[in-house]
């Protein structure tokens, strides 16, 4: 599990972007951040990796302090997708390969070749192999970015906004994906997020972060109209369509 205590981060003295943040994720769910724009929520999962540096807090998974170990060290506890990931002329596999890494001293081992190539044909990526990533589409590219994920083995893996720029089917797709992940693997996913419905559909805990603090923290408990109302400023409604739940965004007049 991962347990956040007393986060703060400020880019500059004078502008504070996370303040006093705690919370815990346990093994096997899926916790969806949310909040405005401009809110900290990007900013947060890059605190947790310490790909930004915290001024103050902790981190912890499964009971080790983060801030005590080197880069490496974290890549092997942590995996961390980019909202925007630079698409170089590598073959999936070889993309795959790179999530070793961290395992990895002068030349990849055959237990190294065996693991991308087990979590590339769990991924669905046999028939793109030895396609370059750049010729995929933007689905297939994500499930590409979580294959070399998984590849870290981590104990926590981290979602910057994973179906943004997808379509409709490859947001569900990718996210069903990343759901079965975290009960399969029992590992805790932490997932930035913009619409409410895929979170309320693949996510089992919900953090909303307002004004540099967390406002709340729970299960679908949390998920009211009046605390979405609150964070997101606009009236909205909370139903239940053919079973299942979904934010209805009200008219503001």
């Amino acid at each position: 599990m991962i347990e956040v205590k007393n986060l703060d981060f400020c880019y500059k003295k004078d502008k504070v972007i996370l303040s006093q943040v705690a919370f815990d994720a346990i093994e096997g769910q899926c916790i969806a951040v949310l909040g405005n724009n401009g809110a900290g929520k990007s900013t947060l999962i890059k605190c947790l990796n310490h790909i930004l540096e915290p001024q103050k807090g902790y981190i912890y998974v499964n009971g080790e302090n983060v801030c005590d170990f080197k880069r490496n060290e974290i890549a092997k506890r942590m995996a961390y997708v980019a909202q925007h990931n630079t698409v170089d002329k590598f073959t999936v596999f070889d993309s795959v390969l790179l999530g070793r890494k961290p395992y990895i001293r002068l030349e990849p081992k055959q237990e190294d070749i065996e693991i991308t190539e087990s979590i590339i044909k769990r991924m669905g990526l046999e028939s793109f192999a030895l396609r370059y990533v750049d010729e995929l589409s933007g689905g297939e590219r994500q499930k590409v970015m979580l294959a070399r994920a998984l590849a870290q083995q981590p104990r926590v893996l981290l979602l910057d906004e994973p179906t943004s720029n997808l379509d409709l089917r490859n947001q569900y797709e990718v996210l069903a994906t990343v759901q079965e992940i975290a009960r399969q693997d029992n590992i805790s996913v932490i997932i930035v997020i913009h619409d409410l419905n895929l979170a309320l559909r693949y996510c089992d805990r919900f953090l909303f972060v307002k004004d540099s603090k967390i406002y709340t923290y729970g299960g679908p408990e949390v998920m009211t109209p009046g605390n979405i109302s609150f964070v997101y400023e606009m009236p909205v409604a909370v139903e239940t369509i053919c079973g299942v739940s979904m934010v209805v965004p009200l008219p503001q007049n």
